[in-house]
């Protein structure tokens, strides 16, 4: 009766153990693509998160962010977002 319990007991923790390691791969993949579908409300990326390296808008990005750094301080507009172009956007 004793080996029996020992055994159920073994057999029981195994599997929570494969089961947990199982959790860990699904969330590994999950996650990189769940954060920009969260609201920023509930814990996503807020809007003025940049894009997400690998993608194209990323490489825009950083051409724009290239382009403003080359340029002088006085010329940079003052919020990121804005674009030296003298167009504003509305608030």
């Amino acid at each position: 009766m004793h080996m029996l319990v020992r055994s159920l007991s073994i057999a029981v923790f195994t599997l929570l153990a494969l089961g947990l390691a199982g959790c860990s791969s699904v969330n590994e993949r999950l996650s990189a693509g769940m954060g920009d579908t969260i609201p920023h409300w509930a814990g996503g990326l807020p809007a003025d998160a940049p894009p997400r390296p690998g993608t194209a808008e990323y490489d825009v990005w950083m051409k724009e962010r290239q382009r403003l750094r080359q340029m002088p301080a006085a010329d940079r507009p003052k919020d990121a977002t804005e674009q030296p172009t003298g167009s504003t956007s509305a608030r």
